[in-house]
């Protein structure tokens, strides 16, 4: 990618930014997959975040925003622009029943935090692999419990640097979806309001989501999650179970044999290997059951 030298400078020059170039984005993401990032900056405050925006909007370059990349596929060519991967940004502040947190925290470590303090809500999280940010952009859930339970406000920035505060209701929160993933604003924080509970409890919970967790899910492999949103009416696992796909490779790519909703990472997988699986398995699908599958994680970069 050809960019103007002085932007090189200039990202120097900013403080709490660390810059780097050509970064490989498979050490990234969960999938362990991806090529390389041409620019990789990662903010270690909100002000550096907000300076690298307001900076790169006079360069018209591509963006992504990463956060655990437990949802995505990277290309095997790579991002040809600039990814900013929030994992820096990880401060937490309890006070009484609310958790103001950064949003390149990880979930785990989140709900980990509020059963130490003694509250309780964020459970269903702990064994969902992403970060808070990631948790608003989907409104994660699982077990019952989903973000919009528990969020109450957002600090976000749009992509010139602008900051703003946005309450639960201007989220658009719904199943699996907020604004942010139709309007160009990035969370940075997020207030979460929870419940005082008995600490035992909560952690005896949380060991018992992640044991069924770990029983169902292939969490021993690499991958990027479920690999299809769950289609109306149906379980994509069963589906694609019953299309004779269980188990099925290209590559280094599966689909895996102890839940077939999941694409595993055997070892050297290429994203080429993933999407054409992907592709093999809506197909079978399709032809049994005439339900068309729609892939979960996002697809970023050059295939």
């Amino acid at each position: 990618m050809q960019y103007d030298s002085s932007l090189e400078n200039k990202l120097n020059k900013i403080d709490n930014l660390e810059v780097r170039y050509n970064v490989p984005l498979k050490k990234y993401t969960s999938f362990r997959i991806g090529g390389p990032a041409d620019i990789f900056l990662a903010p270690r405050t909100i002000p550096a975040f907000r300076k690298a925006l307001s900076l790169l909007n006079n360069y018209q370059l591509p963006l992504f925003i990463l956060g655990k990349g437990s949802n995505i596929i990277v290309g095997d060519k790579g991002f040809r622009g600039v990814v900013i991967y929030t994992g820096k940004l990880n401060r937490v502040e309890i006070k009484g029943k609310e958790i103001i947190a950064e949003a390149g925290i990880t979930l785990s470590s989140l709900a980990n935090k509020a059963m130490e303090a003694g509250l309780t809500g964020l459970e269903f999280a702990s064994g969902i692999p992403g970060t808070l940010g990631g948790a608003l952009y989907m409104n994660a859930g699982a077990y019952g419990g989903e973000m919009k339970d528990i969020i109450t406000e957002a600090i976000l920035l749009d992509y010139s640097g602008k900051e703003m505060k946005l309450k639960k209701k201007e989220l658009g929160l719904s199943y699996r979806y907020s604004i942010l993933q139709e309007k160009p604003l990035i969370a940075v924080k997020v207030k979460l309001k929870l419940k005082p509970g008995n600490r035992e409890e909560i952690k005896a919970y949380m060991k018992e989501i992640n044991q069924k967790r770990k029983e169902k899910q292939p969490l021993e492999w690499p991958s990027a999650g479920s690999a299809f949103k769950r289609p109306e009416g149906y379980y994509a696992g069963p589906l694609i179970e019953e299309a004779g796909m269980k188990g099925v490779r290209v590559g280094d790519a599966q689909v895996s044999e102890k839940h077939a909703g999941f694409i595993i990472n055997l070892g050297n997988a290429t994203a080429r290997d993933v999407r054409q699986l992907m592709r093999m398995v809506q197909e079978r699908v399709y032809e049994k059951s005439r339900v068309r599958l729609e892939p979960e994680p996002k697809f970023v970069g050059e295939f």
